[in-house]
């Protein structure tokens, strides 16, 4: 697993710190008060400042290191242009805090979309969509009786307010950012009309989350589509990126470390979901709820700190075998689905 990855910058960049890992290119990394705790940001450097790649979540703590990284590392060189790509807290929570000090916002249309209209949507308590969604994915009575009570994620509570206003980029564009032409490559599945920039003058990726060394990004269904296949949609992108990807191609990713190894990589994070499959359909033979089946898909104890995100990747794959006809599903007596192979 991951064997054949290189990590030419092995040790990531301090709290305060902007190294480069090519030319012209600074890679900064940001805390998240999260399991996964930390977030890769990118600045490229122009004539006249400084183009970024992605921002943290919202915080006073992030800000001020964005300012004390702007003083120092960035040598106070103005912030021009802020390219987002995608619309998660962690990449976009600071879009329009820095729009507010005159930063132009590139980003694909859906990624703007989601995130503005997320900023504007307020829940004090979880909508009866939400609590069916648990229901139907086998969250006992009791724990969506506490649910019901509890303050849900709220994307406005980690993501700066965000103005109207944005430049849009779409599959095929050519951006010019820190001395290169990038072309726009669209990933699906973990975030819709997630942008990555892949160079044409050198080997190098700016990848988000879609391509990610030692860890799978998050591919999971909610509450607003509980009928979505992502996995498959994540799937059909990493195939589909598979016959431009070169050994010598330098990713950027939004966590962990930059690495070398692309093309294995891959085939590696296409397999290891295509065996998370296999085991999941095995368990199926005895019908299951699809919070008994985080076992065949985690490599790890589920607790409550991850457990939502479990569950919806536990429903993505589920939702996966559906289409492809591997799995039916049917109400049981408390209003669950209960999923089986066929």
């Amino acid at each position: 697993m991951t064997a054949h990855l290189r990590y030419p910058s092995p040790t990531p960049p301090g709290e305060y710190d902007a190294i480069e890992v090519a030319p012209g290119i600074r890679w900064l990394r940001l805390p998240l008060p999260m399991t996964l705790d930390h977030v890769n940001c990118y600045a490229l450097e122009e004539e006249d400042g400084w183009t970024l790649v992605d921002t943290g979540m919202a915080s006073k703590h992030t800000k001020a290191l964005w300012q004390a990284i702007m003083a120092v590392p960035l040598r106070g060189k103005p912030v021009t242009r802020l390219i987002v790509t995608h619309h998660h807290p962690d990449h976009i929570g600071l879009a329009g805090w820095f729009q507010s000090q005159g930063v132009e916002l590139i980003t694909t249309r859906t990624s703007w979309l989601y995130a503005r209209m997320l900023t504007l949507d307020e829940q004090r308590l979880p909508s009866p969509e939400s609590l069916l969604f648990y229901q139907r994915a086998g969250l006992a009575a009791d724990k969506r009786a506490v649910k019901a009570q509890e303050r849900p994620f709220n994307f406005r509570d980690v993501v700066a307010p965000m103005p109207l206003g944005f430049t849009r980029i779409a599959a095929g564009d050519v951006v010019t950012a820190g001395g290169r032409r990038w072309l726009v490559r669209i990933g699906n599945g973990h975030a819709p009309e997630h942008a990555m920039l892949w160079s044409l003058d050198d080997h190098i990726i700016l990848a988000g989350d879609q391509l990610l060394p030692t860890i799978s990004a998050n591919i999971g269904v909610y509450p607003t589509e509980p009928d979505a296949d992502p996995l498959t949609e994540w799937l059909d992108s990493t195939r589909a990126l598979m016959p431009h990807a070169l050994d010598s191609h330098l990713v950027l990713p939004g966590h962990k470390l930059p690495y070398l190894g692309l093309p294995d990589r891959l085939v590696e994070m296409v397999a290891d979901h295509e065996a998370a499959l296999d085991r999941l359909l095995d368990l199926l033979k005895t019908p299951k709820r699809a919070s008994d089946c985080f076992a065949p898909l985690f490599k790890r104890p589920i607790g409550p700190e991850t457990f939502g995100m479990a569950l919806s990747e536990s429903v993505a794959h589920l939702n996966c075998l559906l289409r492809r006809g591997l799995v039916s599903r049917e109400i049981s007596p408390d209003d669950a689905w209960l999923w089986r192979a066929i």
